[in-house]
């Protein structure tokens, strides 16, 4: 695998992990609204479980994050390293 091939690997998995994050983010969202719905409905099984995963949630997408600008900066090191910035400008 050439520079410019394994620059468009890393490229791609930077687009799964944005994915990843924005999928987490939904989760979340739909989690924290189960739970506000369940205020009124006042479910003991959602009470006990909803925050569960409202927290594992919470922490892959903090996982995630972390991830993903870790593999961001290595990625513009590589780009860097490679003097593919060069290339990109010029093209």
């Amino acid at each position: 695998m050439d520079k410019r091939e394994k620059l468009n690997a890393m490229e791609k998995m930077l687009r799964e992990l944005d994915d990843i994050v924005n999928s987490q983010t939904s989760l979340l969202k739909k989690v924290a609204q189960l739970e506000a719905e369940n205020i009124n409905l006042g479910n003991s099984l959602l009470e006990k479980q909803l925050p569960e995963i409202h927290s594992k949630a919470d922490d892959t997408l903090n996982v995630a994050k972390t991830l993903k600008e870790e593999f961001t900066n290595l990625t513009n090191k590589f780009i860097k390293d490679n003097k593919l910035d060069e290339v990109i400008s010029e093209a």
